[in-house]
């Protein structure tokens, strides 16, 4: 049994990025779903689908490369994990490499990255950085 679910994915998006997979499965679930949607609002993802399958489903992440085959991804950090939180204010919302990545945040208004949540004016528990 996993314990962190998140992290799970975020290391087989890295793995599949490191050798350069067009697609990657996941287990899916709510918030791997609501994230995969961030990554694809934000483009650093193609396409995201769920594959029906007798269990859970699957989550079907079609990664983005660039034109000389290089990944759009460069890094995937997971920052609140089950032995610990991380929470930030909506005045503390962290900007990831100078504006290039995003951050995820699990907020009251649901799973956001932090433009909307500096938009939105909401803090929350900080998920993952993606460069």
């Amino acid at each position: 049994m996993l314990t962190d679910p998140i992290a799970d994915m975020l290391t087989r998006m890295r793995n599949a990025v490191m050798i350069k997979a067009e697609k990657v499965d996941i287990p899916a679930s709510r918030m791997k779903l609501e994230i995969a949607k961030i990554l694809k609002e934000e483009g650093f993802i193609r396409a995201y689908k769920i594959l029906k399958d007798k269990k859970q489903g699957i989550l079907r992440i079609t990664l983005k490369y660039a034109p000389e085959n290089e990944p759009v991804i460069s890094g995937l950090k997971r920052i609140s994990k089950p032995g610990r939180r991380v929470y930030v204010d909506k005045d503390a919302i962290p900007t990831v490499m100078g504006g290039v990545g995003i951050s995820v945040l699990s907020t009251s208004k649901g799973v956001l990255g932090d433009k909307v949540c500096k938009r939105e004016k909401v803090g929350g528990e900080v998920l993952c950085y993606i460069w």
